[in-house]
């Protein structure tokens, strides 16, 4: 269906980012946004409920996350269908990226219900920035496979692989993420973005070798975000021309 000729009287579904840890970065946008839609879905309605509290905002919650999605998808659609506004956020940053909130996206944009966007936070772009990479083309993967045969298989992949890339990563699964770098990827140059936002935001970059010594040594806590060089490319070798 093309969206000048949906139902005008339909609903809007709208993405609402929050903050992914200083709450000083909720815009003023989001606060009105969520104030004034029907409902708003959470994919924690307790953690939810503590960021609608610190900004006085009072309004139904409705559970959604990955293992209720299938069910109450169609009911959110008929609201939505129905006139209702609601509002989708996740448990911090911007909705609908490595969570369940693309299955309702595609449900919505399926069923020719609109949706719109309220930027903000995440944490893909500050971990991209900060690392000190090459920003000019990058790639986002979400999260790493968990067996260490197919993690290694997906990091050999990038051989060739001349953007940069950015993975979340999980803090119990770090080293062994870093393991598996310095195995197939041993000379890339690696970043990696500890609690971005935050008191306590830290930036390490190196190898994974160098990586692995220091979380090694430190302890390894927070919300972190991993990113990958891409492969140098090769310098060409001007040839003398009277040879």
């Amino acid at each position: 269906m093309d969206d000048s000729q949906s139902n005008t009287s339909t609903g809007t579904l709208i993405l609402v980012s929050t903050p992914i840890g200083n709450l000083g970065d909720m815009t003023y946008r989001a606060v009105e946004t969520l104030g004034n839609v029907s409902a708003i879905l959470a994919e924690d309605t307790r953690h939810a409920r503590k960021l609608l509290t610190h900004f006085d905002i009072q309004n139904e919650l409705v559970p959604y996350h990955d293992h209720n999605k299938e069910k109450v998808t169609p009911g959110i659609i008929k609201r939505l269908r129905d006139g209702e506004t609601l509002a989708l956020v996740t448990d911090a940053g911007t909705p609908g990226v490595s969570d369940p909130g693309y299955y309702l996206v595609r449900a919505a944009v399926t069923e020719g219900v609109p949706v719109t966007v309220v930027p903000g936070a995440n944490a893909i772009l500050p971990a991209l920035l900060l690392s000190g990479f090459p920003t000019d083309a990058f790639i986002f993967e979400g999260f790493l496979p968990r067996k260490k045969g197919e993690l290694e298989r997906k990091l050999s992949a990038l051989e060739d692989e001349r953007r940069t890339v950015v993975y979340f990563v999980s803090p119990h699964r770090l080293l062994k993420v870093l393991e598996s770098i310095d195995t197939v990827l041993p000379s890339r140059r690696v970043a990696v973005a500890r609690e971005i936002t935050k008191l306590h935001e830290e930036v390490r970059r190196g190898t994974a070798k160098e990586l692995i010594d220091w979380f090694t040594a430190h302890r390894v806590r927070g919300e972190f975000v991993l990113v990958i060089s891409g492969r140098a490319k090769e310098k060409s070798v001007k040839k003398d021309k009277y040879k």
